[in-house]
């Protein structure tokens, strides 16, 4: 980073300041152009040929809320990525997901981890789960020149929220739009591509109080279905052993499940529709 010291050998003014829990606004104010949405577009180069990513979904249940992303980027009518991981744990407590852009979705992601641990380093605790939230729709705000240069990234942001009255409902899911708009949903939500088709399966899995097993069931079935209707969107490669990156958060923390656990649920839902094509 090029902080432009001064010639008497003296430290920057910003290093000697007390400076702010916002690890954006700090780059904001020492290097802007690091911030994701500062870069223009390289001339010439069109938002076409960026590697895109899709589809991400989120389910709360009994313990928790779990979110789970396909695997594909695509880059116009090109397969760019077959393994490209688009969900994240933001921090102990709560995951994010990116479709859109996915070079700039992920730098917003590292970013967004990186504002959240400096926050609890200058303030000593951790942000509540809204605070993050809306943390987040801050940075999209953000990214909003370069959303308009075609470079659009849009999350799906999900917790535990540790200082929920009823256990129960602990788990949340927050989603945004691509001015930075922040909605809290119920129960379930997509973003990306192929989400028209994971919410429709979703819509008719999801119930309130859903066992483990039962959610990790619906997000991968949830996936299957957005593949089946969205070129966007991977589906299970058992060839490549290829799967749903599945990830939850609970009282407990956040926990990606492994790759043997996602594939023999996702091989038993195969199974069945091999057998059955209709259903």
């Amino acid at each position: 980073m090029a902080v432009g010291f001064d010639p008497s050998g003296r430290l920057p003014a910003f290093t000697t300041h007390a400076g702010s829990s916002s690890f954006t606004d700090f780059l904001s104010g020492t290097a802007p152009d690091l911030l994701p949405g500062r870069r223009p577009l390289p001339p010439g180069l069109s938002a076409v040929v960026a590697p895109h990513a899709t589809t991400i979904v989120a389910l709360t249940y009994a313990e928790g809320v779990l979110m789970a992303g396909d695997r594909r980027a695509t880059m116009g009518n090109l397969v760019a990525s077959r393994d490209i991981e688009k969900v994240h744990s933001a921090d102990g407590y709560s995951l994010v997901g990116i479709a859109g852009t996915a070079g700039i979705g992920i730098e917003l992601i590292r970013l967004f981890q990186v504002e959240l641990e400096h926050y609890e380093k200058i303030e000593g605790t951790m942000l509540s789960l809204d605070g993050k939230a809306n943390r987040l729709a801050t940075m999209i705000r953000n990214n909003l020149g370069a959303a308009l240069q075609g470079l659009a990234v849009i999350p799906l942001y999900a917790g535990y929220d540790l200082d929920a009255e009823d256990a129960s409902k602990a788990g949340r899911i927050f989603s945004f739009d691509v001015v930075g708009g922040l909605y809290e949903e119920t129960g379930y939500d997509g973003v990306g591509s192929g989400s028209l088709f994971a919410k429709s399966t979703l819509k008719k899995r999801y119930r309130p109080g859903l066992s483990r097993e039962d959610a990790i069931k619906a997000v991968i079935e949830a996936l299957y279905d957005a593949a089946d209707d969205d070129t966007a969107t991977g589906g299970p490669d058992l060839i490549r052993k290829i799967f749903p990156i599945v990830t939850t958060a609970t009282a407990e923390g956040t926990q990606r499940l492994s790759d043997e656990e996602v594939g023999g649920v996702t091989q038993a839902i195969v199974d069945a529709r091999t057998a059955n094509p209709g259903g």
